[in-house]
């Protein structure tokens, strides 16, 4: 359930607090009052899709939190992301917008995604917009409603993994099979690949030790006149010795007095090390400069072997190793076409296969959903009736189609609107007022297979008037036993059916426009009741119409809850 809401720099509202209660909550005021961007709010600190225009002129961010009580362990969204709800089953909900388009979110204290928020929201709370009736025209989604309904995610799913295993077979089908001009052409160009690459005898690693050695010869006459002359300063020349026959003569000089003490015995053995060092250091040199050999030829052949990888780099990857992944990948693909027409027959048994699966999985999803649809058109006809529809036929139809990811059915809402007319299409017979109805028919049924604590309507009573309200204000009010409610309206009715008022009132100070949202009490609400039915001339007889109309709502109200038969009873009166 929805406590607590609060509401900073958010379009005209500077700051706000509404502390909703159980039951039924309206919020009503004059239009562009500021109504709507309560559900707006709402619905951004849910995860909804927002904006940085949602922030209110001159503001640097706008900040949305909601608090949430009676909130179980074990709802979607909360364990994948480490959260759980207080001691107490409260869980708070944040979601802050700057003015760069960054958004901040939070669920009780715990930083999350926006796609994680959508998820945790969209298990508390289901707001039905002011357009979302039209979503009834739109035959497409009337197998959604009717799976919600019949809750067939085990069907579904059945089915939908058999789909899955026949679509990539088909897949697999389709890359298989070409014409013989395109297959010949494929094979021409793999042939082609493979052998450029396989006569190239690529080595991993060796692009680093061509480079290496490429560097190596072009600088041969530099080397070797570095190792020279390196060798000759430590083995020395004709006329000199070197730095090894320096150290060994020093060596034999210390060589009588290295017993006098310690510290002669050590000196005399670091020079020892010093010369065999030296020593291994020339010898390691005059190797190196021994086996060097260069050769214009060599060279040429380095430059060669590198200018070869370079242009084979440009078509088949950046590097050898990439490469020699593309040959392979040449490789299966020229072995899958030659052998495409047995494993087309294997594919093409498996498919059939899968096709028995998917149909087997499919007449169990039909099934599950016929049986759904007689129950939900007997509750539908149910909630009409309450709704003052007593003459509309509800049915649901059923057509075989191709599969496809949803199933193999076709389901559309049929309705006949009145006594003695064919059952139609919504979309073709149904009036606004009519929509709405059967919207809200539909959502107290849905509403009843789920665990969403919250419904919010924005003006439900789209198109309603008359006695029609009445019934769409005491339908309300029957949901609102089950579920909180909160509802933005237009309606007297159903602003007297409400067991909380909110009233959205917009004013100007000092050149800027402010949002304000009051709780009112029994006389303010005879006065906003007066208001919505007469504009701004309230009169007495106004007042009193008010004041007959919640007294009506209350003793409605008190009938659900004492003597809930009762309260069905005068409803169907």
């Amino acid at each position: 359930m929805l406590d607590v809401l609060h509401i900073e720099n958010i379009a005209v509202i500077e700051e706000a607090d509404i502390a909703f209660r159980p039951g039924f909550n309206v919020l009503t005021g004059e239009t562009g009052a500021g109504k709507s961007i309560v559900i707006d709010a709402l619905g951004a600190v849910l995860g909804g899709r927002t904006s940085r225009e949602l922030i209110r002129t001159g503001a640097e961010r706008g900040f949305v939190s909601a608090v949430f009580s009676r909130v179980p362990e074990d709802l979607p969204g909360l364990a994948e992301c480490g959260i759980h709800p207080d001691e107490d089953g409260s869980l708070l909900l944040q979601r802050e917008i700057t003015v760069d388009g960054k958004n901040i979110c939070r669920a009780n204290g715990r930083p999350l995604t926006v796609a994680q928020l959508r998820r945790i929201g969209s298990g508390l709370l289901n707001i039905h917009g002011q357009h979302e009736s039209a979503a009834l025209m739109d035959e497409e989604q009337h197998v959604g409603y009717l799976d919600r309904f019949g809750r067939t995610e085990e069907e579904l799913g059945r089915y939908q993994s058999a789909y899955q295993v026949l679509s990539d077979l088909r897949r697999q089908m389709g890359q298989l099979q070409m014409d013989e001009a395109e297959k010949a052409r494929r094979i021409d160009s793999l042939q082609f690949q493979i052998g450029e690459l396989e006569r190239a005898e690529l080595v991993p690693g060796e692009e680093e030790d061509l480079a290496q050695r490429r560097e190596l010869l072009r600088n041969g006459e530099k080397y070797l006149s570095a190792l020279s002359g390196a060798e000759q300063c430590l083995w020395g020349g004709e006329d000199s010795g070197g730095a090894v026959d320096a150290l060994r003569s020093a060596e034999e000089a210390l060589y009588g007095i290295r017993n006098l003490g310690e510290d002669l015995t050590q000196l005399y053995q670091r020079l020892e090390d010093l010369r065999c060092e030296a020593y291994d250091l020339a010898e390691t040199i005059r190797d190196k400069r021994e086996a060097f050999s260069f050769s214009p030829e060599e060279l040429d052949a380095v430059e060669s072997r590198s200018d070869l990888l370079y242009r084979l780099k440009k078509k088949y990857g950046a590097t050898v190793e990439d490469m020699l992944a593309y040959l392979q990948e040449c490789r299966e693909e020229l072995d899958a076409i030659e052998t495409a027409e047995d494993t087309l027959h294997f594919l093409k048994e498996a498919c059939k296969k899968a096709e028995a699966s998917v149909a087997q999985a499919g007449e169990a999803l039909t099934l599950a959903r016929r049986a759904a649809a007689k129950r939900l058109e007997e509750r539908i006809r149910r909630e009409l009736e309450d709704l003052d529809m007593h003459k509309v036929r509800f049915s649901i139809a059923f057509e075989k189609k191709e599969p496809t990811p949803d199933g193999c059915d076709s389901v559309r809402f049929l309705m006949s609107a009145n006594a003695g007319e064919d059952l139609r299409p919504i979309a073709k017979i149904a009036s606004g007022g009519e929509l709405a109805r059967i919207m809200l028919a539909l959502k107290n049924v849905l509403a009843e297979q789920e665990q969403i604590g919250t419904l919010v309507f924005d003006e439900v009573d789209t198109g309603v008037s008359g006695r029609a309200a009445q019934k769409v204000a005491e339908k309300l009010a029957q949901v609102s036993r089950r579920k909180q409610v909160l509802c933005v309206t237009h309606l007297p009715q159903i602003a007297a059916m409400a067991d909380t008022h909110f009233s959205v009132e917009k004013g100007e100070v000092k050149g800027r426009t402010f949002t304000k949202i009051l709780l009112l009490d029994r006389a303010q609400r005879q006065q906003e009741l007066s208001r919505i039915t007469g504009g701004s001339h309230v009169t007495q007889a106004l007042l009193q119409s008010a004041g007959e109309l919640l007294d009506g709502a209350e003793s409605y109200r008190r009938s659900l809850s004492t003597h809930p038969k009762e309260g069905e009873k005068m409803s169907e009166g």
